[in-house]
């Protein structure tokens, strides 16, 4: 028989045994699994975030895209008036003088055809890169594709600019159908 304190120490050793099995087996994968399950949902909710700012990014995508279809240039003779009318006038604005603006029409890719608007002129550095920057910031669907760039002088003073302006305008199928975005899809389809 066990004296009482042999008893006590006993049943201590037992539950110092039993509490590290218990821990072990039980309490360390459960509290593993939690972690690995707290690192789950905090990439879900990354992922979450992510996809809500898309679907917002999608949103004022779609408004701007239905401003820019009211907006755009339905055809060649649409695109060649207004984009001219607008080189003259950026140019114009940044006192650069234009020697020559020439429509050149392209290519037609997915309903939309491409106008090249070749543009030269003269002024000086400042001119040309306000010229350059309103371009860059317009409203109108035109893009730099080439540019060449000389100076008689080493001060800046006198420079001579030649554009290949790209401006995308409507083929004559998207004039008819322009006006209907592309297909909702709602948020709890996907």
């Amino acid at each position: 028989m066990l004296t009482k304190r042999e008893r006590i120490i006993a049943i201590l050793a037992f539950a110092a045994v039993g509490f590290l099995v218990l821990n072990k087996f039980l309490v360390g994968p459960v509290t593993g699994k939690l972690q690995a399950l707290e690192t789950q949902k905090s990439q879900l909710r990354i992922e979450l975030d992510e996809a809500q700012n898309l679907f917002r990014k999608r949103r004022a995508l779609e408004k701007r895209w239905k401003t820019a279809l009211s907006e755009s240039l339905r055809n060649e003779v649409e695109a060649e008036i207004k984009v001219g009318r607008a080189i003259y006038e950026w140019s114009n604005d940044a006192r650069l003088t234009l020697s020559s603006v020439k429509p050149e029409r392209t290519t037609t890719e997915k309903g939309l055809k491409e106008m090249t608007f070749v543009v030269v002129g003269t002024g000086s550095l400042d001119a040309v890169t306000q010229f350059l920057w309103k371009i860059e910031t317009a409203v109108l669907p035109i893009k730099v594709k080439d540019m060449q760039l000389g100076s008689s002088n080493e001060t800046g003073q006198s420079m001579s600019v030649q554009l290949r302006l790209s401006v995308l305008c409507l083929g004559k199928d998207q004039t008819t159908t322009g006006n209907n975005p592309p297909q909702e899809v709602n948020d709890e389809q996907i």
